[in-house]
């Protein structure tokens, strides 16, 4: 059985090679995994921390260094996850997740969910494009190409419903990745619903602007999760609790319209800034069920 040749080019997989190069691919990751963990010896003082691209880059990683100050002793690992996985078999102890809002949040088998903030969103498009395509009402939109992000199912329809519009959106592209619906509209491939404070350079450099003055909260918020496993895992506890601490204190910001970068326009807090059933972290969130989440 060859599972791999050598060829003018170099070393290639055979048939064979590459089907078992996939088949193998998930145990080797868990193995790079579990060596990582036994050398940087996670479980005393290393937090292997879950991120949005977009979020991670724009909001938190900016306020990482506060983080590092305060506890230098704690080594952070960063991994990027979109959507539900399973904290055991990916070997992360936090995640940051955008989920349904609202008194349930997300259902996420055996872990506790930490209600964080919620956004603004409203839909945006080129300059060039709106210029081709003008907008006079929401209907308008109706007949435009939009573009979907994958972490926000059902947020035109949303935005529709509010403003008492029927009709089915357009199926459009759909997008995983929050940077890729950001570089699509850029290029005039349609409009987008997009979170207006994760946008704010692109819409002070002109790169993106409104397409129709009509912002709604978003059927989505973000949360900090953990497996109840690791409930009092040192790294978590603290983690969490400076997270909570920042989302107080850029709460203050907005609605103080001091952050550069940022308007007070572009984000939304509940009166009490989260529903009362996650004022305690372990309030909702957490499934008798525990084991592997759905990927």
């Amino acid at each position: 059985m060859l599972l791999f040749e050598r060829t003018s080019r170099g070393v290639e997989l055979t048939a064979v090679g590459e089907d078992y190069a996939r088949a193998i691919g998930d145990a080797l990751g868990q193995i790079r995994s579990a060596s990582l963990d036994a050398m940087t010896k996670r479980h005393s003082h290393v937090l292997n921390l879950a991120i949005l691209p977009t979020f991670g880059t724009r909001w938190l990683m900016p306020r990482i260094p506060q983080f590092v100050a305060r506890h230098p002793e704690i080594t952070l690992n960063f991994a990027t996850r979109i959507g539900m996985f399973d904290f055991s078999r990916e070997g992360i102890d936090m995640a940051i997740h955008i989920g349904p809002r609202g008194e349930k949040g997300p259902d996420w088998p055996g872990a506790d969910c930490t209600f964080l903030m919620e956004e603004m969103v409203a839909p945006v498009s080129s300059p060039a494009f709106l210029a081709s395509h003008p907008i006079v009402s929401g209907e308008d939109l109706l007949r435009l190409p939009l573009l979907h992000l994958a972490s926000r199912p059902g947020a035109w329809t949303h935005w529709f419903d509010s403003l008492g519009i029927s009709g089915q959106p357009s199926p459009g592209m759909r997008f995983e990745q929050f940077g890729n619906v950001a570089q699509a509209v850029m290029a005039g491939l349609g409009v987008a619903l997009m979170p207006l404070f994760l946008i704010d350079t692109e819409l002070k450099a002109g790169q993106i602007v409104q397409a129709f003055p009509h912002q709604v909260k978003s059927p989505s918020a973000y949360y900090a999760v953990s497996p109840a496993s690791r409930a009092d895992f040192r790294p978590v506890s603290l983690f969490r609790s400076w997270l909570i601490e920042e989302v107080g204190r850029y709460r203050e910001e907005v609605v103080a319209g001091r952050p550069a970068g940022f308007s007070a326009s572009h984000f939304d807090f509940t009166a009490d800034f989260c529903p009362p059933s996650c004022r305690k972290i372990t309030a909702f969130c957490r499934s008798p069920q525990v084991g592997a989440a759905a990927s």
